[in-house]
């Protein structure tokens, strides 16, 4: 009996043990992590620039008459292409030609006064001073007819250049006063006048040159590319926009686009950086161009904060923060910390 009674003692004792002993192994094993590591690749990157902005050309401007008067023709329409030298606009001639025969009498008059004065002073009736007086104003009659002789001249526009009309600002009838704009103007030669004016940010001003190559796309011409160069940069901020002013000149080839065309520019970088290539699943917390990464180093993890460059496909470019050949884990990242016991599977 006595030993029946030790029996049934025991034996809870052993099976207690026992679930203690099964309890404890999956409790003992819980801080070891199974993780996949990758290892840093480093690969020179060309940090090219987008921008985007409108086509314009080369040389803009407003062309006027240089005197006032009534708009007699106007020959051209706006889009409309025109040659250097073709007539584009006229003003009506009747006061024009006025002023010129008034001119015309006035030296022929003063031509005659100085003719009698000349023949008086040789018979001793003129002085010397009466006889230069009379010179004189025969000079200021023929300098007053050469500045009518002019002003009649630009009572008509010509093409100074190779163009085509954006605006036509007066219409014919109109009384203009001198110098006021008739025609808004783009010059054109060869379809290389041609420009995409983009606005870039400070550092993105100061790493572009004169001359760099860039490639563009206008929403004109989807299905084609054109190749362009650095042609001018804005020495000043556009204070409207906030951004700084540069301007490629685009090689169009046989297209002719229209001056406010919406283009994207992607210039090309002169020097190649050096960035670090990390896969996208191994990224904790990323926020902007800031994130964390795990780095495995003598068993240990370690929360390495890094400073992202770009992101592309599956693939992120490290700008900072990480080295070439460290260690990064790309699988159960989130279950990490720094105190954690880790086992690297492949």
């Amino acid at each position: 009996m006595k030993k029946l009674i030790i029996i049934l003692f025991v034996l809870p004792l052993f099976y207690a043990c026992k679930e203690e002993t099964k309890e404890q192994k999956p409790f003992e094993n819980a801080d070891v992590i199974s993780i996949k590591t990758a290892t840093a690749q480093s690969l020179a990157l060309a940090s090219n620039i987008n921008a985007s902005g409108l086509v314009t050309t080369e040389n803009q401007a407003n062309y006027g008459f240089k005197i006032g008067g009534v708009v007699s023709k106007i020959y051209v329409e706006e889009g409309q292409f025109f040659k250097k030298g073709q007539l584009l606009a006229t003003l009506d001639e009747t006061e024009i030609g006025s002023g010129l025969n008034q001119s015309d009498l006035n030296v022929k008059k003063y031509e005659r006064d100085y003719t009698r004065a000349l023949n008086l002073y040789k018979d001793s009736v003129y002085t010397l001073e009466q006889l230069q007086n009379t010179k004189t104003g025969l000079d200021i009659a023929r300098k007053q007819k050469d500045a009518v002789a002019f002003n009649a001249r630009y009572a008509k526009i010509y093409a100074t250049a190779d163009g085509f009309v954006t605006a036509k600002i007066a219409n014919e009838g109109e009384v203009v006063g001198a110098g006021s704009p008739i025609l808004a103007i783009n010059e054109t030669s060869k379809n290389n006048n041609y420009l995409l004016k983009v606005g870039l940010t400070d550092q993105e001003w100061a790493a572009v040159e004169l001359g760099q190559k860039a490639t563009v796309t206008l929403d004109g011409f989807p299905d084609e590319q054109f190749d362009a160069t650095i042609f001018r940069k804005s020495q000043a901020a556009d204070a409207a926009l906030g951004s700084f002013q540069v301007e490629l000149k685009l090689d169009m080839k046989n297209s002719k686009p229209a001056v406010g065309m919406f283009g994207k520019a992607e210039i090309k970088a002169e020097k190649a950086e050096d960035r670090i290539i990390i896969p996208y699943n191994s990224l904790l917390e990323a926020d902007g161009n800031k994130a964390f990464v795990f780095v495995v180093a003598n068993n240990k993890v370690k929360r390495q904060p890094v400073t992202i460059a770009k992101f592309e496909n599956n693939k992120v470019f490290i700008k900072d923060g990480l080295q070439k050949t460290d260690e990064i884990v790309i699988s159960n990242s989130a279950y990490l910390n720094e105190q954690s016991t880790i086992k690297i599977i492949k």
